[in-house]
């Protein structure tokens, strides 16, 4: 079974700083095809402006991050999200990730900000670092 999961901007900025980190090998999982991200449009928003803001210290030039959510969203399930259960999360910003993960019926949101997704549980999701994830994935 292939997982599909809502990667966190986090994941993404962790991945492209430091090749020795799990989030680094989840970025290749993902480049392998070895699970799916669920993506929408304010997903996609979040990690351009994320992207570009870190563009710099990541080794990236503008056009490269923008070519990564390119990719991203090619490579991702594209998900409308039509209900909003706001509040639910105590960082409001992230309720937007919880929402797709529901609407797309994800197995999990990938994030180094566990915290931030209590709650995330009622809604069947399970909330996993990168090194969780990667440990789950070897076991399916």
């Amino acid at each position: 079974m292939v997982w599909l999961v809502v990667l966190d901007s986090n994941v993404l900025v962790s991945g492209l700083r430091s090749s020795r980190g799990a989030s680094y090998q989840v970025l290749n999982a993902l480049r392998d095809q070895r699970f799916r991200i669920a993506i929408s449009v304010p997903l996609a928003l979040e990690y351009e402006v994320v992207l570009r803001r870190h563009a710099r210290e990541l080794g990236l030039t503008q056009q490269e991050a923008i070519g990564l959510v390119d990719y991203l969203c090619a490579v991702g399930h594209r998900q409308s999200v039509h209900f909003l259960w706001r509040p639910t999360l105590r960082d409001p910003g992230d309720e937007f990730i919880l929402e797709l993960a529901v609407a797309a019926g994800c197995k999990a949101i990938v994030t180094h900000n566990i915290r931030h997704f209590a709650g995330a549980e009622q809604f069947g999701l399970t909330v996993l670092t990168p090194a969780a994830f990667l440990h789950r994935l070897e076991e399916s």
